[in-house]
C-alpha cells in the first residue's frame, strides 16, 4: 500500500545531470500518492544537456511517465515550476494542459495558510543576474560531486560508511553558510512583505521546515546528493521525506526486496 499524502514538493532532480539519482526518485514515487504533485525548479538540467556529450537517457523518460500514471490514476494535480537550470521553459510559460500547469511561481493554499511556490534562484544574485559566473560555479560543484564519487567508491571498498564532501563544505565553510542565510533571510522578508503564511522553494539543495519568525520557511532539497522530499498530509502538518529508509521502510511493509542505495 502506498502512503498517501495531499502534496508532495520535488526540486532540483536535474534530469540530464550525471549525478541526478533518477533511479531512486522513481523507486520514490512508486512508493507514494498525492493530491497534488509540485515539481519546484530544476527539474530538467538544460545547462548540462547543451553541453558536449550531454544526452537524454530513457530513466529520464521513465521518471515524466510515472508522472503521468500518477495523473490519470490518482488524478494528481501536477505544477512544474521553473527554475534557472531549466529557463527554456519561458518560451513556453504560462502553459496548462488539463491537470498539468508550467509556471513562473504558485500560490497554494491549504488549511487558511498562504504559501508562495518558487523555485528561489530570484533571490540569488548570481544565478539571477550574472549567469556566466553561475554557470562556471555549476562547473565546480560536478567536479566536487565526481570527486565525491571517488571518495565514496574508496571508502566502501573499506567499510567505510557515505561521506558527502559537498555537505560538509555547507556546514562547515562559513561562506557557504552566510550565502544560505543570507537567501533565508531575503526569502523570509519577501514573505513578511507579501503578508504570506509560508514560502516553499528549492534552488540551495538544502532541504528545510522550520520557522523563522512567523514565516514557515519550506525547503524540498534535491535529488543529487541529499535525496529529500516536502511532504503535506490531509492536516495541512509538513515533513521532509528522506528517501535512505523511506523506500525501504515502505517496501519492507509490503514483503518486498529491500532497496541497496547506491552510493
Amino acid at each position: 500500500m502506498k502512503n498517501k499524502y495531499a502534496t508532495i514538493v520535488l526540486s532540483d532532480i536535474h534530469l540530464g545531470n550525471k549525478h541526478a539519482k533518477t533511479n531512486e526518485l522513481i523507486q520514490f514515487l512508486k512508493t507514494i500518492s498525492c493530491d497534488k504533485l509540485i515539481l519546484n525548479g530544476d527539474i530538467i538540467d538544460g545547462w548540462q544537456l547543451q553541453k558536449t556529450g550531454g544526452h537524454w537517457r530513457k530513466r529520464y523518460t521513465d521518471f515524466f511517465k510515472i508522472i503521468m500514471k500518477m495523473m490519470e490514476k490518482n488524478a494528481t494535480k501536477v505544477i512544474y515550476i521553473r527554475g534557472n537550470h531549466d529557463d527554456f521553459l519561458d518560451q513556453i510559460l504560462p502553459l496548462r494542459i488539463m491537470n498539468f500547469r508550467v509556471l513562473k511561481h504558485y500560490t497554494h493554499y491549504s488549511h487558511g495558510k498562504k504559501y508562495f511556490v518558487l523555485h528561489g534562484d530570484v533571490f540569488d544574485n548570481i544565478t539571477s543576474k550574472i549567469k556566466w559566473l553561475a554557470m562556471l560555479g555549476d562547473i565546480g560543484y560536478n567536479l566536487l560531486l565526481w570527486y565525491n564519487k571517488k571518495h565514496n567508491i574508496y571508502r566502501l571498498k573499506r567499510g567505510l560508511p557515505y561521506d558527502s564532501i559537498s555537505q560538509r563544505i555547507k556546514k562547515k565553510v562559513k561562506q557557504a553558510v552566510s550565502y544560505i542565510s543570507g537567501f533565508e533571510d531575503l526569502i523570509t522578508s519577501f514573505a513578511n512583505h507579501r503578508n504570506l503564511d509560508g514560502i516553499i522553494c528549492g534552488h540551495i539543495h538544502q532541504a528545510e521546515n522550520k520557522y523563522i519568525g512567523k514565516v514557515h520557511y519550506l525547503n524540498s532539497g534535491d535529488w543529487v546528493e541529499s535525496l529529500t522530499a516536502l511532504a503535506e498530509d490531509f492536516n495541512g502538518e509538513w515533513e521532509i521525506l528522506k528517501y535512505e529508509g523511506f523506500v525501504e521502510l515502505n517496501q519492507h511493509k509490503n514483503d518486498t526486496k529491500k532497496v541497496n542505495i547506491p552510493k
